[in-house]
């Protein structure tokens, strides 16, 4: 060996950290971490004193907090239509979560409402130039893991992008359930009693493997903690004996304008659920240092919607925030909105910029030194400025949901801008106006002492909307007050005490699902 290759090999390691059986990584990774219906205070890191998330926390612990972190929608496909466009929900047109009713067909649910929720799109346009698509023409290589909902076939994760599909479908909940076997003909069953959140880490994990050598974008979208909430034997009795030992209260709901809310954290079968999906975080980001590439990866953990305080599973509750899943109000979008850039040196921990799902997508490509595609219009704006210890402009926040969603949620459209939060409701054209700097907990509309600002932020909120062409509900022509009023009085009289002792029986000692705890104890090889 010459002199003049000796100096490259040392060179070589000390500069780049080269190892004989390594090849040095150019381009930095990333690794985006999205949950279903987690609510902004189901980690312990946020708060939670019930639920147990040691490993996503290590993210929030290493990377930076953004305090005002919003989901692009109250409910999932939308939300996760704008993360993957850069859009909010009015631009790209996915407005409910995709299979929900709209027009006259909604009538069929018998639930007597005095609008007919507006049409809306159903697949993610193939116009659209997604992240994964910029990425991939980047030079990155592109997996998806779980939950997709965002389109069937002809419009699945591999159309939108991704190299690599492992259980994504037009299904937004885990068919079949949370233990294997399970109904998803992207993911094949191999062994009864898998769970479905760790087989997602350990596919993404695997990929890490294979493509360790590669510049790469992987996306794990859990199905959990989306109804139905399931857990092993073991998990829930750890957290009924936590609960019992916090101290169970005698009452677990009050009643919101449509439907009872959850007020406590103390559902044994979800915090399972919850530590679980957390676990299977562990396996990846064990994997990411094992491999040596925790040092070059980004690492994106959030939600696209608050916690499921009322209907589908009425598991969660997101106090001091009101409201949860498909509500207008800060439970339903607020969520953890978590970024780590190893390479950025940290100038704090928290952020409290308000930043919305949207800008993911901008932020991404900045991180990466990769221009966002000239034919992609786009809503967000990168973050990268805030990370590295800089400031941004204010703006506007837009929602826009003109649906009844199954959480007891009003059609209604939304802009927050500074500390101001003004919702329109589509049933009456009323608005409410929050300052989220005083109000958090939206318990004081203050709408009638600030008319200046409620038409301020009215005559934007309109502007925007008309400039999307966005759709719009319409009236019942056949709306009936009194079967209105009758299925709400069965609410409170019936449904209500129900979910109040369907409680406690998740509380008691005995408390046995009848159903080998939902295969979880069934292992056929």
């Amino acid at each position: 060996m010459n002199i003049i290759r000796i100096c490259a090999f040392i060179i070589c390691y000390t500069l780049i950290g080269c190892h004989p059986t390594e090849h040095a990584q150019i381009k930095p990774n990333v690794l985006f971490i999205l949950v279903d219906d987690l609510g902004l205070h189901d980690l312990s890191c946020t708060g939670s004193k019930y639920y147990e998330t040691p490993n996503i926390d290590k993210i929030a612990d290493r990377g930076m907090v953004f305090t005002q972190g919003y989901a692009a929608s109250r409910v999932c496909s939308p939300s996760r239509a704008s993360i993957m466009t850069g859009k909010f929900t009015a631009r790209h047109g996915i407005t409910d979560w995709i299979g929900a009713k709209s027009g006259t067909d909604w009538t069929v649910l018998n639930r007597h409402d005095i609008l007919l929720p507006a049409s809306y799109n159903h697949v993610l346009s193939s116009e659209d130039i997604t992240i994964a698509e910029a990425l991939k023409s980047s030079g990155y290589k592109t997996f998806f893991a779980g939950k997709w909902h965002i389109g069937g076939e002809g419009s699945s994760p591999e159309d939108h992008g991704f190299d690599i599909n492992k259980g994504g479908w037009d299904k937004g909940s885990p068919i079949g359930g949370y233990y294997s076997p399970w109904t998803n003909p992207k993911l094949e069953n191999i062994k009864n009693g898998e769970n479905l959140s760790l087989r997602l880490a350990r596919e993404t994990a695997e990929f890490l493997n294979e493509y360790k050598d590669t510049s790469f974008f992987a996306f794990l979208s859990f199905y959990a903690v989306h109804g139905p909430i399931q857990t092993t034997k073991e998990k829930w009795n750890k957290y009924r004996n936590k609960a019992a030992a916090i101290g169970i209260a005698e009452t677990g709901f009050t009643m919101e304008r449509v439907l009872p809310i959850r007020q406590t954290q103390d559902n044994p079968v979800y915090a399972g659920l919850v530590e679980t999906m957390d676990d299977a975080v562990g396996i990846v980001l064990d994997r990411l240092k094992e491999l040596g590439l925790d040092k070059n990866t980004i690492v994106i953990f959030t939600s696209d919607n608050g916690g499921v305080a009322s209907g589908d599973s009425f598991s969660t509750s997101n106090l001091p925030l009101r409201g949860g899943k498909g509500y207008q109000w800060e439970g339903g979008i607020r969520e953890p909105y978590f970024i780590y850039v190893p390479w950025i040196e940290k100038v704090g921990h928290t952020i409290d910029y308000p930043v919305i799902g949207s800008d993911f997508y901008p932020t991404i490509l900045d991180l990466l030194n990769i221009q966002v595609p000239s034919n992609q219009e786009i809503d967000g704006i990168s973050l990268k400025p805030l990370l590295e210890g800089d400031t941004l402009p204010g703006r506007p926040l837009y929602w826009h949901y003109p649906h009844y969603g199954n959480q007891g949620g009003n059609p209604s459209s939304m802009i927050r801008e500074g500390n101001w939060k003004l919702i329109h409701y589509w049933e009456d054209n009323h608005d409410e106006l929050y300052n989220l700097a005083t109000d958090p907990s939206e318990q004081r509309d203050v709408s009638n002492k600030n008319p200046a600002v409620v038409s301020q932020l009215n005559e934007k909120l309109m502007t925007w909307l008309i400039s999307q062409n966005a759709n719009l509900p319409e009236l019942d022509p056949n709306y009936n007050q009194e079967l209105a009023q009758k299925r709400h009085d069965n609410i409170i009289n019936e449904l209500w005490p129900r979910l109040e002792k369907q409680r406690l029986e998740y509380l008691s000692s005995d408390f046995d699902p009848k159903n080998e705890w939902w295969g979880s104890n069934i292992t056929l090889d």
